[in-house]
C-alpha cells in the first residue's frame, strides 16, 4: 500500500464513530464491591465517567442539578462553599451530612439515599433550596435562613430567626454568592 492510501485509511477510521464509547456508571455495593457498567440496572448507580472520557466532577453535579431545579449555579456554590467548604464527607455537630450539610431526616424526605455521594447530596440539597425558594415566594433571605434553622423557625418567627447562626449564615451565603456571580467561576 503506498502512502496516500495508508493516510487515507488511517484518516476514515478516525472519523468513523467510536462504537465501543459510552457512559461509564459506578455501584458499591453493601459488601465494598465496586461495579461498573454502561448499563446501569437499578437506580443505585451513579455516572462516573462520560463517554468521552472525562471523569462527572462536582462543578458538573452543580451544574446539572442548579439548572434542573432552577436555581443559579453560583447560589448552589455559595451554598456548598458555607455548608461544607466543598468537603463530601462533612458531619456537623448536628448530625448534617455531605457537601449541603443534609439533615438526615431531610436526605430522607428528598430520597437522598448515600448522603454522603457528591451527586446525591448535590441534588438533595438543590431540590431542598428550591423547595424553600418556592415556600418563601422567592426571598433569598428567607429561603437561606429556612435552609439553615427550618422553615418552621422562619414561619413561626415572620422573618430570618433571631439566631446569631442563621444571621451569620444568610449573611455568608449571599456574600459567597455574589463573589461568584462576579467571577463567574467555580472555586472547585
Amino acid at each position: 500500500m503506498n502512502l496516500r492510501v495508508s493516510t487515507l485509511l488511517i484518516a476514515i477510521i478516525l472519523l468513523l464513530p467510536a462504537s465501543g464509547l459510552a457512559d461509564i456508571y459506578k455501584y458499591v455495593d453493601a459488601n465494598g464491591v465496586i461495579h461498573f457498567t454502561n448499563t446501569p440496572t437499578t437506580g443505585d448507580f451513579r455516572l462516573y465517567q462520560t463517554e468521552g472520557g472525562d471523569r462527572v466532577t462536582v462543578k458538573d453535579y452543580i451544574e446539572r442539578y442548579a439548572n434542573f431545579y432552577r436555581l443559579e449555579e453560583a447560589l448552589v456554590q455559595a451554598v456548598i462553599k458555607v455548608e461544607s467548604d466543598f468537603n463530601p464527607y462533612a458531619v456537623s455537630r448536628k448530625g448534617a451530612l455531605g457537601m449541603m450539610q443534609l439533615i438526615p431526616t431531610t436526605a430522607q424526605m428528598l430520597d437522598v439515599r448515600d448522603p454522603l455521594d457528591p451527586e446525591e447530596n448535590i441534588r438533595g440539597g438543590s431540590r431542598y433550596l428550591r423547595m424553600m425558594l418556592d415556600q418563601f415566594k422567592g426571598d433569598l433571605d428567607l429561603a437561606l435562613a429556612a435552609y439553615n434553622a427550618g422553615p418552621t423557625a422562619v414561619r413561626s418567627y415572620g422573618g430570618i430567626p433571631p439566631y446569631n447562626e442563621t444571621i451569620r449564615y444568610v449573611d455568608k451565603v449571599k456574600r459567597y454568592l455574589n463573589l461568584y456571580r462576579r467571577s463567574g467561576e467555580t472555586v472547585l
